[in-house]
């Protein structure tokens, strides 16, 4: 893959330039701040240079508070085919949430303490460079914690809620089959059993699967 890195941390910067290298993929550009990132995707676009993904954190300069999260947000807009991974120190709810607001395709959250798990890291990078989703399960457990305090899902049944952690962190119905070690078939039943459950049976117009997951992480 192509991929553009953005953030203030030299070494860290550094690092994954390294790691990304390693395994072969090609870093196109490694810049310190938002403005910067945006420049580089523009300058993409003007060549028409392929890229696809980028990695990014939450905070960056100026003011280190959400300009990572903005650069996010006008990627998804502006370039749809590229991934954006974001990495942060902490789990911010508010930023995850909006990152699935319209479509979480191409789009992961991770802990920066999840990079130095090297084979989750790439996996996660490779996932969303390839247009699925890829959320920290720290995230996902964190924002269930919150959700069982203010959303109302104490419907689902304990399999409905790991199923539904599973697909908040971006799995596929046979990858939910393996990790909880039962039937696809099963899979789909606990999942129709959870749009039902969370009223969503008759959506149209949005995925189902972003909504329920939407609904789950407490918005």
């Amino acid at each position: 893959m192509r991929v553009v890195l953005a953030d203030d941390s030299i070494l860290l910067r550094e690092g994954l330039v390294r790691l990304l290298a390693e395994e072969g993929h090609e870093v196109a550009a490694a810049v310190g701040d938002a403005d910067r990132l945006i420049a580089v995707l523009e300058r993409a676009e003007r060549t028409e240079e392929r890229l696809d993904a980028v990695v990014v954190d939450v905070r960056m300069p100026p003011t280190h508070t959400d300009e990572g999260l903005r650069a996010a947000v006008q990627i998804r807009e502006r370039w749809p085919d590229v991934g954006v991974l974001v990495l942060s120190q902490y789990v911010e709810r508010r930023y995850a949430t909006e990152l699935l607001t319209d479509d979480s395709e191409g789009v992961g959250y991770l802990l920066k303490d999840r990079v130095v798990e090297v084979d989750e890291f790439l996996n996660a990078l490779e996932r969303v460079g390839a247009g699925q989703a890829a959320f920290d399960p720290e995230v996902v457990r964190q924002l269930l914690a919150r959700s069982r305090r203010t959303d109302p899902l104490g419907t689902l049944s304990g399999r409905e809620r790991e199923v539904l952690a599973q697909m908040a962190e971006g799995h596929t119905n046979a990858a939910i089959a393996a990790r909880l070690h039962i039937s696809q078939s099963a899979v789909e039943k606990h999942i129709n059993a959870i749009f039902e459950k969370l009223g969503l049976t008759g959506t149209s117009g949005y995925s189902r699967r972003v909504l329920a997951v939407l609904r789950y992480l407490g918005t």
